[in-house]
């Protein structure tokens, strides 16, 4: 590696270092004299007015309004709207996030005018998330705003990647946490450049800056699963953690990816995996810096690198760091954290943000690592909090952390912010809301144990402190009711797709048991041929999607009887399976392969598969017949309406076949569509409901679902005939355009079609808000359409 390009990376890293040791210093002064102790309880005094009250009607009113946090996100929301505590709330949340993310002064009248704006806006959107009853967080919810703002395919990538990210997330590390955090990464970018914009800035560039922010966001946020999160855990061995942190330094120094070259060993696909999207993630950032930031974006990335791997390095059985080693990589980190951003967007430099945000970090760092001491001290992680716990009582000259923090604080308020009141409303709320939120997490007789320790130099503040407390209401913050919420959203999610995906596989399985065709009479050759052919057929490696939603509806949801149902399982399967045989002669599509083994007319011939196909649809309507737990008007109705499905079924196959060679239109495609596969759809859902006799509401809504579902799920089937690999779809590609059918890819091309699947997938899963039922396995089948690969 070139000598002179280390050499510059070293001073530009002992620059920061000396800046870090001189702020350091100053607040080792305050924690020796304990400066900060008089001035700190002063702003208490004047602090806790607005936050203890004493008035037995106030008291009164509040146990009448009772705080309502313990029943989730949108029950809080609703109880501070309610008590007209809404506005304040989200005021010093958002006040606290331009301080802490966006560098901003809080007695600035522009930030004062964006903060405002920034709370009208938020708390329209959470009062009409309740009203409509919409999760804000979910994939429809993202597309919808992607939609008004028209970043529809930037939504679209940056969903894929989450995908893609969460599935190569190793084991022994925190998937949801990775997740959270990178897309609190993305958020924090996109805030960044939001806060840049006005009302003025024509829409085409604000969507090319919305677009920019959403990649330049994740191309940085990466790093922290992939890097950070990474190299924390044991995933990698202590060799590869080595190689591996060399290849980022380099990259660092040389501003070049150097080649992974050969990886041995389990972990050589992860890291083939990693290195390959870091390197796309390293390039596009590096590509959209100006000439005059570049400069800044290594030495911030070097700075941020290099402190991590310093505080990395450390070992909590070594007794001898000194507080210099504790600390100075500590701010470091923290503030390059957040530096680096601004170079990441290519903001003009900013001297007031930069002294803010360096001054800023270690507050949010040791205010974190003292909510984390127990599990830190668990995985032998030094921090200053872990390395007090244990070395206090044999290294009297360690500087007690917890002190340190209010030194911090105190510099903040009247050293970096001048004593600005709603900045020390603000710093001094979180301060007290953590402590709030530590407590409850550890119980009090752990929590009195931990102050005891760390609080004994300081008595009497310590009592101010304990006081606030246990007294002090109206200090809590939006964001971290958000990263609860959004922690439990992710790892419900999580539980309930492996639970969708396990009720997959398991049904699947009880399916084809009983799918296979018993010849059980003495009958001629060719109907022996038939049953072998029809057996074959269902032996292929088909997803059994229908009979699989019917029966989790039916029993799951309508409480009917398992072995009631299944000739009503049987009866899709073979309905469908008679679909594809038809679809598969040479006189339609003339497909070779299906399922991943040859067709029915290549196998046997085609007037096998015809007969088959005819057999197996007769075969349906008979298994319908010995639906005989149900009384025989509903059977009767059932069976009628299944028969009017094979008639649509085959008008859509009809319309598919003239369409060839012509050019259909949107809207005959979408006709089309349903008739061929949304009307199927709309069938596993409707029957097992008029075995159960739901009302015409809730079948309107199934059919509203099962429409916009079958559109998307024929979307996905035209996309992957184009982009799919063939190994894992079981029939080659470009099949559609070979036999000129007009698809969705066709007439709206690639990226066209893939906004329409995305539209329809919002419509389906906006249709189930309509379902009164446990909607949460039609969701994910959803999910599983538009993001399938076979």
């Amino acid at each position: 590696m070139n000598e002179e390009l280390i050499k510059k990376t070293d001073t530009s890293y002992q620059l920061a270092e000396q800046r870090a040791a001189h702020y350091f210093h100053s607040l080792y002064h305050q924690v020796l004299n304990k400066t900060y102790v008089p001035v700190l309880i002063k702003d208490f005094q004047s602090w806790k007015q607005t936050h203890i009250h004493h008035h037995p009607i106030l008291s009164i009113f509040s146990r009448k309004k009772k705080k309502n946090n313990s029943h989730g996100y949108y029950n809080y929301i609703r109880w501070l709207d309610y008590t007209g505590k809404l506005d304040n709330y989200l005021d010093r949340s958002i006040s606290y996030i331009y301080m802490r993310d966006l560098g901003k002064a809080l007695d600035s009248l522009d930030t004062q005018s964006r903060i405002r704006r920034a709370v009208d806006n938020l708390r329209k959107k959470l009062t009409d998330f309740q009203k409509e009853e919409t999760e804000s967080f979910s994939m429809a919810s993202l597309y919808r705003w992607a939609q008004r703002e028209g970043i529809e395919s930037t939504i679209i990538w940056l969903l894929d990647k989450l995908k893609t990210v969460s599935v190569n997330v190793p084991e022994g590390m925190d998937a949801d946490h990775a997740q959270r955090k990178l897309i609190k990464i993305i958020a924090g970018v996109i805030m960044h450049v939001v806060d840049d914009m006005d009302n003025k800035v024509p829409q085409e560039e604000r969507k090319q800056r919305l677009d920019k922010a959403i990649r330049l966001g994740y191309s940085y946020g990466l790093t922290y699963p992939f890097i950070d999160d990474l190299l924390d855990s044991n995933v990698l061995s202590d060799l590869e953690k080595k190689r591996y942190s060399q290849l980022i330094r380099t990259t660092l120094i040389t501003g070049v990816v150097p080649d992974l070259g050969k990886w041995t060993g389990e972990n050589e696909n992860l890291i083939q995996f990693i290195h390959s999207e870091l390197k796309d993630a390293y390039e596009y950032i590096k590509s959209e810096q100006l000439p005059e930031t570049l400069k800044s974006f290594f030495e911030q990335s070097y700075v941020f690198f290099n402190s991590q791997e310093v505080d990395r390095e450390k070992d909590l059985t070594e007794s001898n760091y000194t507080n210099e080693e504790l600390y100075i990589p500590v701010i470091l980190k923290a503030s390059s954290s957040r530096l680096i951003v601004r170079s990441v967007i290519s903001a003009p430099e900013d001297e007031g943000f930069d002294n803010r945000t360096f001054f800023y970090g270690i507050y949010n760092q040791l205010a974190d690592d003292f909510a984390d001491m127990f599990d830190d001290l668990k995985e032998g992680a030094v921090t200053p909090y872990t390395y007090y716990l244990k070395y206090h009582t044999e290294r009297p000259d360690l500087i007690n952390p917890f002190e340190l923090y209010w030194a911090v604080i105190s510099h903040l308020i009247h050293n970096v912010y001048y004593s600005d009141k709603k900045t020390r409303e603000v710093i001094l709320d979180r301060a007290i809301n953590g402590l709030k939120r530590f407590k409850v997490r550890l119980g009090t007789e752990k929590y009195n144990e931990v102050m005891n320790l760390f609080a004994s130099g300081i008595p009497k503040f310590n009592q101010v402190i304990q006081k606030m407390v246990q007294k002090a209401d109206d200090v809590d913050f939006f964001d971290k009711l958000l990263r609860d919420h959004m922690i439990t959203s992710l790892k419900n999610e999580r539980k309930e797709q492996e639970d969708f995906l396990e009720t997959i596989k398991a049904v699947r399985i009880q399916i084809n048991k009983t799918l296979r065709i018993s010849n059980t009479e003495n009958v001629p050759l060719l109907k022996d041929i038939i049953i072998k052919a029809a057996n074959y057929s269902l032996e292929g490696d088909g997803k059994r999607l229908r009979p699989i939603i019917t029966w989790v509806m039916s029993v799951n949801e309508y409480g009917l009887n398992q072995s009631a149902i299944i000739p009503l399982l049987k009866s899709l399967e073979y309905m469908h399976t008679a679909s594809l045989i038809y679809d598969d002669l040479p006189s339609q599509d003339d497909s070779s392969t299906r399922r991943g083994r040859l067709t029915v007319h290549k196998e046997y011939n085609i007037a096998v598969a015809e007969l088959t196909g005819l057999f197996l649809t007769q075969r349906a309507i008979e298994e319908q017949t010995y639906l005989d737990e149900f009384d025989a008007k509903t059977v009767l109705r059932l069976i009628q309406y299944s028969a009017q499905v094979t008639e649509v079924m085959c008008m859509g196959q009809a319309m598919d076949l003239d369409s060839k060679g012509k050019e259909l239109s949107h809207e005959q495609l979408n006709l089309m569509c349903f008739y061929k596969t949304g009307i199927a759809f709309e069938a596993s859902l409707i029957m097992p409901a008029m075995l159960a006799k739901v009302s015409e509401s809730e079948m309107e809504a199934l059919k509203k679902f099962a429409y916009h579902a079958g559109i998307a799920f024929q979307i996905k089937d035209d996309l992957l005939d184009v982009e799919g690999d063939p190994s894992i779809i079981g029939k080659p590609l470009y099949k559609d355009s070979e036999n000129k059918n007009s698809t969705f890819v066709s007439i709206l091309g690639q990226e066209g079609a893939r906004k329409e699947m995305w539209e329809h997938y919002c419509f389906a899963i906006e249709a189930l808000k309509e379902v009164p039922r446990n909607t949460s396995f039609l969701k994910h089948l959803m999910n599983y359409m538009v993001s399938r690969d076979h």
